[in-house]
């Protein structure tokens, strides 16, 4: 019987050469932390993403958004992902995130590739981190090691995605100190806007500045007039409120620093734009710095996004490995 057992547990072991426990890293990050129990992860995250943003280049800027809005809120922990239901309230029905957050489909694919070879190894948390570094490189822009480790939350926040994530029509000050409230400086500020030189944002999210930036009846003034009469095509005062247009007007598709010389040319899209570039003058020096140096922003938005995805994740034995990424295991 027990030469039996031992036969069952070798079978079980070679025919599960993927999937071994992993060290807990004392409950820190750590780039290798599915070294061992799943070496192929982050491969087979970045070819779902591959194929995603290949059918449609938008999706990388999606992906990258769905990573900052999650960790903004509550920390990094997937629950942007999770769909109302029981005591679940979804943040994706949040004024930032309704009718604009997607991808969520993406990060399905991705997370049933990874239970197919190994299940409940790979926390939704991580899958949003991996995702994004994929997003900016899949699109010309800087990669980096990730630290993973991170597990996903049992609860959501709804209050939390209204107040915690910047508005586009927020002023400078409002929007430092939601990202100080989340430990990022104004260096963090200006390198992580720098993802909007891909993407696109709706009409209602500028419209402000079109007709009414102080509510007095008139435009903004420091929007660059002949941009303003373009936008205006696309956005009229009433109606239209999903039509769509690019957050980079030079490269719309291509991760690059374009995006900081359209904010000294005065043609940033939104207001949480353009205020970096006209309202503060540390702010106004990093817009300028990376406007001349690329290389310079790609280094700096990679420190940031690592500083970023490190928001109070869940480590050790908090939280869960979710099997779905929309419900909690249960």
């Amino acid at each position: 019987m027990a030469r039996l057992n031992s036969f069952l547990l070798l079978s079980l072991i070679c025919f599960l050469p993927l999937c071994l426990c992993d060290k807990s890293y004392g409950g820190k990050l750590f780039p290798g932390f599915y070294a061992h129990s799943y070496p192929q992860a982050g491969e087979i995250v970045r070819s779902v993403v591959a194929k995603a943003v290949a059918r449609e280049t938008r999706m990388a800027a999606s992906l990258l958004r769905l990573h900052f809005h999650d960790c903004f809120v509550q920390g990094c922990d997937g629950s942007l992902l999770l769909d109302s239901g029981g005591r679940i309230v979804s943040e994706k029905s949040s004024n930032p995130n309704s009718k604009s957050a997607r991808g969520f489909d993406v990060v399905d694919q991705i997370k049933a590739d990874l239970e197919k070879q190994c299940p409940g190894t790979v926390s939704c948390a991580d899958i949003l981190t991996l995702a994004a570094r994929d997003s900016s490189v899949l699109t010309g822009g800087p990669s980096w090691v990730v630290p993973l480790g991170r597990r996903d939350s049992r609860s959501a926040s709804l209050s939390g995605s209204n107040n915690n994530i910047p508005a586009p029509n927020n002023t400078f000050s409002t929007i430092l100190s939601k990202f100080n409230r989340q430990g990022l400086d104004v260096t963090d500020l200006v390198a992580l806007s720098g993802s909007h030189t891909i993407g696109f944002s709706r009409c209602t999210s500028f419209r402000q500045r079109l007709y009414n930036q102080s509510g007095n009846g008139r435009p903004d003034m420091t929007l660059e007039q002949s941009f303003a009469a373009n936008l205006r095509q696309k956005c009229p005062r009433s109606g239209g409120d999903q039509n769509l247009s690019v957050l980079d007007i030079i490269s719309v598709a291509k991760f690059d620093n374009s995006y900081f010389k359209n904010l000294i040319e005065n043609k940033g899209l939104l207001n949480s734009d353009q205020v970096l570039f006209s309202s503060n003058e540390k702010s106004r020096e990093l817009v300028k710095k990376y406007a001349e140096d690329q290389e310079e922003f790609f280094e700096q938005f990679a420190e940031s996004m690592i500083k970023m995805g490190n928001i109070s994740p869940l480590t050790g034995s908090s939280g869960e490995i979710r099997k779905n990424c929309r419900k909690m295991n249960s």
